[in-house]
């Protein structure tokens, strides 16, 4: 095999990755979704008992009407009990909670002194939950009225081991923010595919439940507990569904300031756990084991992909087809480039490459960031509206 042919196993093998990756895995589950669905008919609600969990962190200024939204949840509910896991409290969160909790008994507070991170304070919070279902949610984001009812309904069916909403997001403040808006659009697609074939990859932190029975307890470094929670319960046989209209309305916009430090994040937790949980990359211990590696692994490769293939490309210039090539891509990463420094440019031309490239230089640096960086569970802060 000469230089040429290897250069161009490399360019194709490596544009089939990405392409499969972004876009034929979603085709894919699109049509294996739609050919043997496992979603059937309208489930019946039953009464079951409730315990929502939220971990919070200096959340004094919001926490009161973020009780409020859950507490005034409607649906056939036996019990409805709210469990406030105070992380590190440095302003006044937990004085404010008990205070709540004296009018209200179904508020509980657990108070840890020391900030040891969501993953600790899931734990915990858990343990001191008594009701069959547990409906995770985050202090920043107000459910819809009917959210909690929703998610309760999924469990009429004895296989149903966890439940994730959807997050609203507000409008896009550039065209970064726009971008990852539409690729957010087309994760959610995704994750109603595969929930109807079998079980979505993972839930929406900010809503999701689970039975109480299932959940593992999990280290207290995990830096994707929406992901490691819901893919425990599913290698134990069970499924995890997504119900769309069981809305989390989060107020801030898609920032690319924030969305830096939220992606940098989930993409260290990813390397986390493919390097903690090898064993669900086998078909016969992780039924999942071919949508786990498409969704989630594989775009974790999309940096090292990205670059081979511009690389090849260069080196097979001498071809005509590679030279046309060569330059959509360079015109691809101009776009991306105007995109990025200017934010104001919110055309799908400029916003969806922004985003593309944006969201696989995160990916780079989420890797740093796992290889670098001791892994705690402990919170990474942005701007709080």
């Amino acid at each position: 095999m000469d230089e040429s042919s290897i250069l161009m196993l490399c360019f194709w093998a490596s544009s089939g990755l990405l392409g499969f990756a972004y876009g034929g895995y979603h085709v894919l589950m699109l049509v294996m979704a739609r050919a043997g669905s496992k979603r059937g008919g309208e489930m019946v609600p039953e009464p079951f008992s409730v315990s929502c969990v939220l971990v919070v962190a200096d959340e004094v200024t919001r926490i009161e009407d973020r009780l409020s939204n859950l507490l005034q949840n409607g649906g056939p509910m036996k019990e409805l009990e709210v469990v406030v896991v105070t992380d590190g409290d440095r302003d006044g969160t937990t004085a404010k909670i008990k205070a709540l909790a004296q009018s209200d008994a179904r508020i509980k507070v657990v108070q840890v002194p020391e900030r040891l991170g969501k993953a600790n304070g899931l734990n915990l919070g858990v343990a001191a939950a008594r009701n069959e279902i547990l409906v995770f949610a985050d202090a920043r984001q107000m459910f819809a009225a009917d959210t909690i009812a929703l998610l309760v309904r999924a469990f009429a069916d004895a296989k149903t081991g966890a439940v994730s909403g959807r997050l609203a997001v507000a409008g896009d403040a550039s065209a970064v923010g726009q971008g990852v808006g539409a690729y957010w659009t087309m994760e959610v697609k995704l994750r109603t595919a595969e929930a109807e074939l079998d079980s979505c990859i993972g839930c929406t932190g900010a809503v999701y439940a689970v039975r109480r029975a299932l959940y593992q307890p999990i280290p207290v470094d995990t830096l994707l507990d929406d992901v490691v929670i819901p893919m425990q319960i599913a290698v134990n046989g069970y499924r995890v569904r997504y119900e769309p209209a069981a809305l989390a309305h989060d107020p801030q916009e898609l920032d690319p300031a924030r969305e830096k430090i939220r992606k940098r994040r989930t993409l260290a937790g990813n390397f986390q756990m493919l390097f903690r949980y090898p064993g669900w990359l086998l078909p016969w211990r992780n039924r999942l084991w071919l949508q786990l590696i498409a969704h989630k692994y594989l775009r974790l490769a999309g940096p090292v992909l990205l670059v081979t293939i511009l690389l090849t490309n260069a080196g097979l210039l001498k071809l005509p087809f590679y030279q046309a090539v060569f330059g959509l891509q360079i015109v691809f990463y101009l776009l991306a480039l105007t995109g990025l420094l200017v934010p104001q440019l919110k055309a799908k031309l400029f916003a969806l490459p922004a985003a593309f490239v944006f969201l696989n230089w995160m990916i780079v640096r989420g890797f740093l960031h796992y290889v670098s960086a001791p892994q705690r569970g402990a919170w990474e802060m942005v701007n709080k509206k």
